[in-house]
């Protein structure tokens, strides 16, 4: 049986405080609020918090306010369940709904949030196992090792990004605001990531995610797909998630194409989307799109599957994606 560290446990009652015990525990703390990802990951010795912090119940994370017309904001520790359930989220930011209904089981759902998500951490074959495991065949620079095992020539880690929701925010130009015993300040989403396995995220460590803006979304429509082993419970092998802003007569305006699951952080395909401005859809351009995008997916031996086969259902899915824009 795989038990948790020991630690201390915080309850702060208001964001506030959490914030000013954050500042003042330093780096031995961490954040919890549903826990999903977070106690499995202390059970396997990948974290080994002194200091848990409790903002689970704190009613500033757990707003969900604004309308599709004007912008809606999230706080960071409303559940993915609620998420998903939402009519005006899945009328409006329907891959946002989709993407959190895809997340673990429905009991995971109920206890995860999206702030949680959102700060996933990056993942990979030879880390996401047992502390027992990973002690038997000499640990990765990720956790007490030195060197990548997926690259061990490398001089970088290669774990990968595996949350849903992030490559849909990207495509939804989503805004994300921090706050710390400092004060806070907002940043597109986009840049809360890099492209680093082990250090994935840019906020500083005593920073908490408070809530997630989503612009208005009038004349945009949305679609993610997600490649897993099974139909539940899996993290995403590939994310394909795709925002269109089309005219009256089915020009696109505006297009954003981000893929997930294929790098350390979530991949804009710009060029790709360039591709779709000003055109309406057509087999041909879903085609040449597709293929553009996918030059970006260089999948590595860190995540299920054979490395073939993801590269190669990478152009399966974004012309699925593209193809459900060109049957509405």
């Amino acid at each position: 049986m795989l038990r948790l560290p020991p630690f201390r446990y915080l309850a702060p009652s208001t964001l506030a405080e959490a914030a000013h015990m954050l500042s003042e525990e330093g780096e031995q703390a961490m954040l919890v609020a549903g826990g999903t990802d977070l106690f499995p990951n202390m059970k396997r010795r990948q974290f080994t918090p002194q200091v848990l912090i409790g903002i689970g119940n704190l009613p500033e994370l757990s707003h969900i306010t604004g309308s599709p017309e004007g912008g809606m904001h999230i706080g960071a520790g409303v559940t993915l369940a609620r998420l998903s359930e939402r009519s005006d989220i899945q009328s409006a930011y329907s891959a946002l709904a989709s993407a959190a209904s895809s997340v673990s089981t429905p009991q995971l759902r109920a206890m995860g949030t999206l702030g949680g998500n959102i700060l996933l951490d990056t993942r990979c074959n030879y880390y996401n196992q047992s502390e027992f495991w990973r002690h038997s065949i000499g640990y990765c620079m990720k956790k007490d090792g030195e060197i990548c095992l997926v690259a061990p020539g490398s001089p970088r880690c290669w774990a990968i990004s595996s949350a849903d929701t992030a490559p849909v925010l990207l495509s939804l130009k989503a805004q994300a605001r921090l706050v710390s015993a400092r004060g806070e300040r907002m940043l597109p989403i986009q840049e809360l990531y890099c492209d680093d396995g082990m250090h994935p995220f840019t906020h500083e460590p005593d920073e908490i995610l408070r809530e997630i803006y989503l612009p208005p979304a009038e004349g945009w429509k949305s679609t993610y797909l997600k490649l897993r082993r099974r139909g539940s419970f899996d993290f995403p092998l590939l994310g394909v998630a795709i925002a269109l802003c089309q005219e009256h007569d089915g020009t696109i305006q505006e297009a954003r194409i981000v893929l997930g699951a294929v790098a350390s952080y979530p991949i804009v395909a710009e060029k790709a989307a360039a591709l779709l401005h000003g055109q309406r859809l057509s087999v041909n351009l879903i085609e040449h799109v597709a293929q553009e995008a996918t030059r970006l997916a260089k999948p590595l031996d860190n995540a299920d599957l054979t490395i073939n086969y993801r590269k190669q259902v990478t152009l399966v899915y974004i012309r699925r994606a593209l193809n459900q824009f060109l049957t509405e």
